[in-house]
């Protein structure tokens, strides 16, 4: 009786083992192929054959290694406790030694000490974001195996080793606002005083081409982490001349309103990119998408946690003068929160999924978050 039902299972099984079967051989049919055209050709053609396979399989190797690890990452590389609590701004004279006491012998007359003034803590931070991204890891969109893609495919439109690229395209892209900012307003006397030229050059560094490889479409050119680190070198030679008083910082109200405008802007266009996704798609798990998207907005929001830390110190004097200082830590606070999002896979479910979770969603609440607590700031700051 029971025979009919174990031939239909038992043929059912053999015809899910040959589609399998068949399957698989289409996929290994080009590779049987090339080793049997490779056995076939002389040992010149072989050694050129083979060599160039090594080179193609080292330069995978070597992208999946930068890919996957992440030098010097840590969401606690800003300790906000660990500034000076002082009423003194960027640019403003260094603290010196006190007067000789009344009635007290007077030293004799000494040479003028150098002037120093305060060194600007945005713009180091700046320069330690480039290192971070150019130096302590490769810049994987430069990369010759990024620009080649997945047999064609951005890497950006499948699932995989697109992270950390997305991760450091959003640091970028918090950089390349600070330093407009930084050579704009922040680092001149408007109406007064030129340009610094070591700030307007660290901007042009950063406008490079962010997928520039030793060729491009024109012949050859710079790949992208050279030039960047050129930015890096610029903003400490800004620092130096500000330490020395030959450059400015304009450490006004008016100015960190306005920074704090720009940033705004940046946070909420980014969230607008989230909820375009979320809108477009719900697919969960299986969103190749999610992830770029995801992982520029954490980028973002790690970069302006240093920057927006930085920042505070830079105009601590003015922070105080508003009573800030407790707003301010509590936007501190929130940046540091959001860094504790770390998905191992990212999920577009739609956002009242049982199964599928919206980490967009999740990351868009952060990023209005801290974008309502700058413009909270900024509400103060206009009083």
């Amino acid at each position: 009786m029971l025979d009919p039902i174990v031939n239909f299972f038992t043929r059912i099984f053999q015809w899910i083992g040959r589609g399998i079967g068949l399957v698989v051989g289409i996929l290994l049919w080009p590779f049987v192929w090339a080793g049997r055209w490779y056995r076939q050709r002389g040992w010149i053609l072989k050694v050129v054959v083979g060599a160039v396979l090594l080179l193609i399989i080292g330069l995978y190797a070597n992208f999946i290694y930068a890919t996957q690890w992440w030098s010097g990452f840590n969401p606690d590389y800003v300790n906000p406790s660990s500034l000076p609590v002082t009423r003194t701004v960027a640019g403003d004279a260094a603290a010196g030694g006190s007067p000789a006491a009344d009635g007290a012998a007077q030293p004799e007359p000494a040479a003028p000490a150098p002037a120093a003034c305060n060194p600007s803590a945005i713009a180091e931070t700046t320069a330690a974001l480039i290192d971070f991204n150019v130096n302590r890891n490769a810049w994987i969109s430069s990369m010759l195996v990024s620009k080649l893609g997945f047999f064609g495919i951005p890497w950006r439109n499948t699932p995989f080793f697109d992270n950390k690229a997305a991760f450091q395209l959003g640091i970028n892209q918090v950089l390349r606002r600070t330093t407009t900012e930084l050579v704009d307003t922040l680092g001149r006397v408007r109406g007064t005083s030129q340009i610094d030229q070591n700030l307007q050059d660290a901007r042009t560094a950063l406008a490079w081409d962010e997928t520039a490889w030793y060729i491009g479409l024109r012949g050859p050119t710079r790949p992208t982490p050279s030039v960047y680190r050129e930015a890096i070198a610029m903003l400490r030679a800004f620092n130096a001349s500000l330490e020395q008083c030959q450059a400015n910082f304009d450490a006004r109200a008016d100015n960190l309103l306005q920074f704090l405008d720009r940033i705004a802007g940046d946070i909420g266009s980014t969230s607008d990119i989230l909820q375009a996704r979320i809108e477009s798609s719900n697919a969960g798990w299986f969103d190749p998408r999610a992830d770029d998207r995801f992982w520029f907005a954490y980028g973002q929001l790690y970069a302006y946690y240093g920057v927006l830390t930085a920042t505070r110190s830079d105009f601590s004097a003015i922070v105080a003068d508003r009573n800030l200082t407790a707003l301010w830590r509590r936007m501190e606070e929130q940046l540091r929160t959001a860094l504790d999002m770390q998905p191992a896979i990212i999920s577009n479910g739609n956002e009242s999924s049982f199964l599928f979770p919206s980490h967009l969603a999740t990351m868009g609440f952060h990023l209005l978050r801290v974008r309502s607590q700058l413009i909270e700031v900024r509400s103060v700051l206009d009083r």
